[in-house]
């Protein structure tokens, strides 16, 4: 059967594979357009296992808030490149993912994973987008707030993700919180929040320090105390400078506004995973191969 530039256009834009793909899709099919594009499912989903090794570090975070801002989802998805995190495909897809999660009880990723959207799970629409942008693509993790009054979200380039639930205050406060997070990464909520093992190796640090001075241990010790309260109060979201308004902490800005942080998230792409060198022309040539 004469294999027609209709036809391969046709399969392309149903299935975003290369030209040539398509049409040697087409070739084998003898023209049956529907088997061509079951093969390249086939096909699309052996590449994809491949790629499933390779490091995965760049990509976004995304986000969906309900109608009543009472809930809200951000979802980390990765690629191995900023140029294919910035592909409309991709976006696409991190945007259905993380609704998926707000409308519905998902728990985990496992769960994410298997949920359906659209006739597909949420795996094969992320394994048939590897085939079609050509290198891994991970759905990494994800943050849910569903608390008080109001929840406020800020996304930093796509880069950086957070979520607040409020108790009273309003969307303009929970924004403005939301962005003081980003920016300056608070451990916790309070003092109690910071875990044990932190405060205990900062003490260490400061003893150290401190003996070094050659000043008398009552002093040392006040010294110490000084400067644990100090360490506690830069990395708490209650006791940091509210980054609009440097002469108030976050905690004095919340009073002031008859209102309390509940619950507060912050995801930041490729956090913790150890990234492997790269440059815009590697990314370019990778593409192009």
């Amino acid at each position: 059967m004469n294999i027609t530039a209709s036809m391969v256009k046709e399969l392309r834009e149903r299935t975003g594979a290369g030209m040539m793909e398509c049409k040697k899709a087409l070739q084998t099919t003898d023209g049956d357009i529907d088997l061509a594009i079951e093969n390249l499912r086939k096909i699309g989903l052996a590449k994809a296992d491949k790629k499933a090794s390779r490091i995965a570090a760049e990509g976004m975070i995304a986000i969906a808030t309900n109608e009543q801002a009472d809930k809200a989802v951000m979802l980390e998805v990765n690629s191995e490149t900023d140029f294919v995190a910035k592909a409309d495909e991709f976006k696409e897809f991190a945007a259905k993912a993380a609704g998926a999660v707000l409308d519905s009880d998902i728990q985990d990723i496992d769960g994410l994973n298997n949920f359906e959207l659209d006739g597909k799970t949420i795996e094969q629409n992320r394994q048939e987008l590897i085939a079609k942008l050509g290198e891994n693509v991970s759905v990494r993790r994800f943050a849910k707030i569903a608390v008080g009054d109001v929840v406020g979200s800020y996304s930093h380039g796509g880069k950086i993700g957070v979520l607040v639930g409020l108790k009273g205050g309003n969307d303009e406060l929970a924004k403005d919180i939301a962005m003081h997070i980003a920016a300056s990464k608070p451990l916790a909520l309070d003092e109690s929040g910071v875990p044990a093992e932190i405060l205990k190796k900062e003490r260490e640090i400061f003893v150290a320090q401190a003996k070094e001075s050659g000043k008398p241990d009552a002093i040392i010790e006040k010294m110490i105390d000084g400067k644990i309260k100090k360490f506690i109060s830069e990395i708490i979201l209650l006791g940091q400078s509210f980054v609009k308004a440097p002469d108030k902490t976050v905690g004095k800005l919340l009073t002031e506004s008859k209102a309390e942080v509940l619950e507060f998230s912050r995801l930041e792409v490729g956090e913790g995973i150890e990234k492997k060198p790269e440059n815009f022309a590697d990314e370019v040539m990778a593409q192009i191969k």
